[in-house]
């Protein structure tokens, strides 16, 4: 059955500021965006990681602008932001691991809570701006470890400072929304956009499954494992950048209820399955002696059990992922090998996303 996909004619030639750009999945966003013809104005701080995707694919010379800069720093920020002139903005400049939010959680609350902030400040009196897009994460839910998916209007909440910031940034932007791009002359519509846990090639974050496996695995070492039992709802960086990209657009065009203020991304219940499936399909797909071991490890307080209802992107957008956990795992793969081989990692990437879209639209 064909679904939906991101419309070239829409994006071709239209300004999109996007913060997070030199992030795995704002890079991911970014260059599907210039596939499709955007004027992409990027603004992030440097690769965190390297390798890093940005550089492996040669995003600074693909896209329309690249400014490195830090969220935190509203003047810049404004500066970029007013010299963009976007019609779109797509806010995923974030500081994204949970460990290192438990280990500095006041960077993380300036980046995640304050960052948030500034460009919700920076964007509200532009002009000719026709949608802004925050993404969280399927994180900032109460969690009370229940056997059932999280709705967009179940509670906010908070265990640990990472999900306590992406909580408190869907706050910072319900607060402008209303206050400020709600009471404007000229109404911009403001929505939240809260996925799953991503996965997929060019993932270079230290204490992420996938690129920790890659780093094991290409150095014959085991992988280790704290909790293998944990569920978790994965899914393809390209699902989800789809589900960003076709939120932006539908919202940009009036087509989307006004009170969908909200979205989850994620997969169903088959998809949303234990950390040790995951792991075994990794090992599986890497081949060679690939294997993982088990390492409890307390420190961090995690959810057990952790899904989303993705019912209304379901029902209003048509969306949903097509590459489950053994595919999203394949094309992951196959992805860092070509790296590792030395292959031209732009145009893999590019060819990944035409099999994406092939595959959602046969």
């Amino acid at each position: 059955m064909s679904l939906p996909i991101p419309d070239p004619s829409f994006w071709r030639g239209r300004r999109v500021f996007l913060t997070g750009h030199t992030g795995f999945v704002g890079g991911w966003t970014a260059l599907w965006l210039q596939k499709m013809g955007a004027e992409v104005h990027g603004f992030a701080l440097n690769p965190p990681t390297d390798p890093s995707f940005f550089a492996a694919t040669g995003l600074p010379d693909r896209i329309a602008a690249s400014t490195i800069g830090d969220i935190r720093d509203p003047a810049p920020l404004a500066k970029a932001a007013a010299a963009a002139k976007p019609g779109i903005v797509l806010h995923l400049a974030a500081q994204p691991l949970v460990r290192a939010a438990f280990h500095d959680p006041v960077a993380t609350f300036a980046t995640n809570v304050m960052g948030t902030a500034h460009l919700l400040d920076a964007v509200r009196n532009l002009s000719g701006l026709s949608a802004v897009v925050v993404f969280t994460t399927d994180k900032v839910y109460r969690n009370v470890n229940w056997p059932w998916p999280y709705r967009e209007n179940d509670p906010l909440g908070a265990d640990e400072p990472y999900s306590g910031s992406k909580s408190a940034a869907e706050l910072v932007t319900e607060a402008f929304r209303n206050s400020y791009f709600a009471r404007a002359e000229q109404p911009v519509p403001v929505v939240t956009v809260r996925a799953g846990n991503i996965i997929g090639g060019g993932d270079w974050a230290q204490d992420r499954i996938v690129p920790d496996a890659v780093r094991a695995f290409a150095a014959k070492q085991p992988l280790i494992i704290r909790n293998p039992k944990a569920v978790r709802p994965w899914q393809h960086v390209l699902d989800a950048a789809r589900g960003l990209l076709l939120i932006a657009e539908r919202t940009a065009a009036k087509q989307l209820p006004a009170d969908t203020l909200s979205w989850n991304l994620g997969p169903g219940d088959a998809e949303t399955t234990p950390v040790s499936d995951l792991v075994d399909h990794l090992v599986k797909g890497w081949g060679e002696g690939a294997r993982w071991e088990h390492r409890g490890d307390n420190e961090v307080k995690e959810a057990h059990f952790l899904t989303l209802d993705s019912h209304q992107a379901s029902r209003h957008l048509g969306w949903k992922p097509v590459w489950h956990v053994a595919a999203a795992v394949q094309h992951s793969v196959s992805w860092y090998r070509g790296f590792l081989a030395g292959d031209d990692m732009a145009k893999a990437s590019l060819a990944e996303i035409e099999r994406h879209v092939s595959d959602v639209a046969p």
